[in-house]
């Protein structure tokens, strides 16, 4: 059975960042992309939430959960991707929730979290031509929605 995989409170007028890339598979593989993102890390560079103007290493780690029933999310993992990908057509709008999670090393080697940023991602493919949406909705914006895109298309470049 086919279920509807759109979040019914995605924003519609106020997209904060959309890019359109030419796109030679499927939503199934896009998902399973996503799925292979949950879980992953890396470094960056951010401002300290203590001292202001201070520059601090910081890990980024990855959250995805899929929209399930229009009213909310599940986690999106490779545990549950095989049970998610039967439920998708090839064409179509999918929509995600991803929460980047931080933490950083203080001077004694303690992990401190930060504030988790929250993004909506909505993906829309139609012949070949891959929509991305993404809107901030809670957090500080450590990392920008432009940049949530990048990762996801750098990830899909890696996949395919």
């Amino acid at each position: 059975m086919m279920r509807k995989r759109v979040y019914h409170r995605f924003p519609h007028r106020e997209v904060q960042f959309e890019q359109k890339h030419r796109y030679y598979s499927d939503l199934p593989f896009f998902v399973k992309v996503m799925a292979g993102m949950d879980g992953k890390f890396g470094m960056f560079v951010t401002e300290s939430a203590t001292k202001k103007g201070h520059r601090i290493q910081a890990k980024r780690e990855i959250g995805v959960e899929v929209a399930m029933n229009s009213m909310d999310f599940a986690p999106l993992n490779y545990e549950n991707v095989d049970s998610v990908v039967d439920t998708i057509e090839p064409e179509g709008i999918i929509d995600f929730r991803m929460t980047l999670s931080y933490s950083y090393l203080d001077g004694k080697y303690n992990r401190v979290p930060l504030r988790s940023d929250v993004y909506l991602v909505r993906a829309i493919l139609e012949s070949e031509v891959l929509t991305l949406r993404v809107n901030h909705i809670d957090g500080q914006e450590r990392t920008e929605c432009g940049r949530v895109a990048d990762t996801i298309i750098d990830e899909l470049r890696r996949g395919a």
